[in-house]
């Protein structure tokens, strides 16, 4: 990325920003390459290079994403969350779902809906807890650290 120019990158990044934003569009490289402001082949070969992917698999990844968080928090048809995120059919859609993933949109859906609902016997207060840094591990370091000083000075002050 370092050896692109930096007019070229800014150009590139426009192009995936608008990726980002309209995933769910057809974006093919001659699409793109306007936005950019460059020719087709010259875009392809300038976004890999920069962003370390094809222009069409970064879109892939990008709709499979949103396609995973929607399975995890609606209970939206898959059929209807794979024409939302892009894809003209819905073989296509599990297909890439699939490779991409190692599973399913349907196995997906269960496995999270699943592990969502194994926390909901316990208070939220502990779950709370559970997600935050350790920070028994910092007090206790700081509470050893300062029994360390503690005698550390009383040792210097009582020379016996």
């Amino acid at each position: 990325m370092a050896s692109q120019d930096p007019a070229l990158l800014r150009r590139l990044l426009r192009a995936k920003d608008r990726m980002d934003a309209a995933s769910e569009e057809d974006w093919p490289v001659e699409r793109l390459a306007n936005v950019s402001g460059v020719s087709g082949a010259h875009f392809a070969r300038s976004f890999k290079e920069a962003f370390g992917v094809p222009p069409h698999r970064y879109l892939l990844t990008r709709r499979i994403e949103r396609a995973k968080a929607m399975l995890r928090d609606s209970d939206t048809p898959i059929i209807e969350i794979a024409f939302q995120t892009g894809w003209s059919s819905l073989g296509t859609f599990g297909r890439v779902f699939r490779d991409v993933t190692g599973e399913s949109p349907s196995e997906l859906r269960a496995r999270e809906q699943a592990s969502a609902h194994q926390f909901d016997q316990v208070p939220h207060c502990f779950v709370s807890a559970a997600g935050r840094p350790d920070l028994k591990i910092a007090v206790s370091e700081k509470r050893r650290r300062d029994a360390d000083d503690r005698t550390d000075t009383v040792e210097t002050e009582d020379p016996k």
